[in-house]
């Protein structure tokens, strides 16, 4: 397993701390930024460079990303081909293990502003941990989303 990961200024601090912990799991991590904070990044400058490689389409591999809500980071990434990225910024921690297993989400979007370090790690470990169910109506309804994306100019 490899997991990409990226913030802007608002997910910095808590992205090392992710990084961290799925080190400390031997789990493969590629910091594709920022390297330094930069209270003045934007987020679409960022996120594209995992939402890239997840696009590639390879199932063991994973993105996280983070922002201060991490709607914003989302709505970046779901522009690439093959993305699905979900949003997390608290709650059930249910809501993580349905992104994974009903829609077979691919990048998780964690709204670092409203999470604690264990609460994102949580939603991490759920994350990576839950394998997509590959119910018929689930892989239906994703086949829908890759009809969308193809017809798109």
């Amino acid at each position: 397993m490899k997991i990409f990961i990226s913030s802007d200024h608002a997910g910095f601090e808590l992205k090392g701390h992710i990084m961290a912990h799925l080190q400390g799991h031997n789990i493969e991590v590629m910091d594709l930024g920022p390297h330094t904070f930069d209270a003045t990044d934007d987020y679409p400058d960022l996120i594209p460079l995992v939402a890239q490689e997840i696009s590639a389409n390879r199932p063991e591999e994973f993105g996280i990303i983070l922002g201060y809500s991490g709607q914003g980071e989302a709505l970046v990434a779901n522009k690439f081909k093959n993305v699905r990225a979900g949003v997390y910024y608290g709650g059930p921690v249910e809501l993580v293990k349905l992104m994974r297993e009903h829609n077979n989400a691919n990048i998780m979007s964690l709204g670092a502003h409203f999470l604690t370090k264990e609460e994102a790690e949580s939603a991490v470990d759920i994350f990576i941990n839950t394998y997509f169910s590959g119910h018929e109506r689930h892989v239906r309804r994703i086949n829908k989303i890759s009809q969308l994306e193809a017809n798109i100019t």
